[in-house]
Parts: structure tokens; C-alpha cells; sequence
């Protein structure tokens, strides 16, 4: 199950509203991001890789989701149900701790709460209805949190599959957002420098 790869099931209530308002909120965020953001070059060295792990994640699941043919049960599926809201999650820690603001942190909690919980439940609904197996699969399987089996997390990986579900657009968005906040370090620094040298002189 993916968070915009898979086909869209048909919501009711929060839900509904939930799909519909959570990629202008994204980008809403995005914009408060960088306002809050105080990064140093540590953090944003360190929220990087973070941010990576997280990448890696999406792209191994995105290059494994056969949608409206079968329900993905192998690869990364067999640790978690939701291996792509589970790397966006991985995403989303990297850039609060590169930030250097716990009003980020707040924040992040109360979007998944409010929009990712009641997507992630309304999309299980939609595989529970259309794929038989689904209800014995999620009996084996974490909503989020990962297990352990030995599965290969590539063996069944497409770069086809990858292109086509355009998950690259993710890299892309986190390059630029990881230039972004280096910006706002560069420009925070340049500022405090000035600031230091006139109450020199």
C-alpha cells in the first residue's frame, strides 16, 4: 500500500477532506519549514542522511507496487503494510532534526495525526474490498512499524515501476529543500557575522 501511488479508494467524511487538503498542506509546510528552520551544518549534515534512509525506502517500495494488479506483499511489504508513508516518515525526522526547531516537530505530529492516519486507514479499506487477502496479510504485517523476516527488500525491484510512479519528483523535492534550508544556514550566518562585526566598531 503507497500514499499517492495507489489508486485513490472513495472516502467518506475526514478522509475525504484529509486527501483532497494534504499536498497544499505540504507545501504550506514546506514554506513554515523554512521560516522556523534554524539549521546548523551539523544538523543538516546529519538530517541528510536521515532524509536518504528515507528516500531509499520510498524507492524500493515504489519499484515493487504493482497497483490494480496484486497486492504487494514481498519486498519491503513483508515488514511493514506501508513501506512509503514509513520512508516519508523516516524523511520528515531528518529534516525536523536538520532544523533545529521543535515547533517542526509539533507540527509534523499534528499533520500525521489529522491527514495521514485517516488516509492511511481510508486506503485500507479500498485494498480490504478489493483484494481478498488483504485481512490475512495485515494479521502477518505492521501498519507501520517494521518486522523483521529476511526478505530481500530489492529482489522484486523495477526501474520501470520506479519511473513510472515518478517517485524520483521525491529526490528531487528533498534536494532541493536540503539546498533550501543550507541557504537559510548560509544567510543566518552571514547575518549574525555582520551583526557581531558592527557592535565591534
Amino acid at each position: 500500500m503507497t500514499s499517492s501511488l495507489h489508486p485513490a479508494p472513495t472516502p467518506s467524511g475526514w478522509s475525504r477532506v484529509a486527501r483532497r487538503i494534504r499536498v497544499p498542506l505540504g507545501f504550506a509546510f514546506a514554506v513554515i519549514y523554512l521560516w522556523l528552520a534554524r539549521p546548523s551544518a551539523m544538523s543538516i549534515a546529519t538530517g541528510s542522511m536521515i532524509v536518504a534512509v528515507g528516500l531509499a525506502i520510498r524507492a524500493v517500495a515504489s519499484g515493487q507496487l504493482r497497483k490494480n494488479e496484486m497486492l504487494a506483499v514481498s519486498g519491503p511489504y513483508s515488514y511493514t503494510r506501508n513501506p512509503l508513508y514509513l520512508g516519508s516518515i523516516v524523511m520528515a525526522v531528518g529534516f525536523a532534526l536538520a532544523a533545529l526547531n521543535v515547533w517542526i516537530w509539533v507540527l509534523l505530529a499534528i499533520l500525521f495525526v489529522l491527514i495521514y492516519v485517516p488516509v492511511i486507514r481510508s486506503e485500507e479499506q479500498f485494498l480490504r474490498s478489493t483484494f481478498p487477502d488483504f485481512e490475512s496479510y495485515a494479521a502477518r504485517v505492521g501498519r507501520i512499524l517494521p518486522r523483521w523476516t529476511g526478505e530481500s527488500l530489492t529482489a522484486d525491484f523495477s526501474r520501470r515501476l520506479y519511473l513510472k510512479h515518478r517517485e524520483y519528483n521525491a529526490l528531487i523535492g528533498a534536494v532541493l529543500m536540503i539546498l533550501a534550508i543550507t541557504l537559510k544556514m548560509l544567510a543566518l550566518n552571514a547575518g549574525w557575522t555582520a551583526g557581531s562585526a558592527q557592535r565591534w566598531h
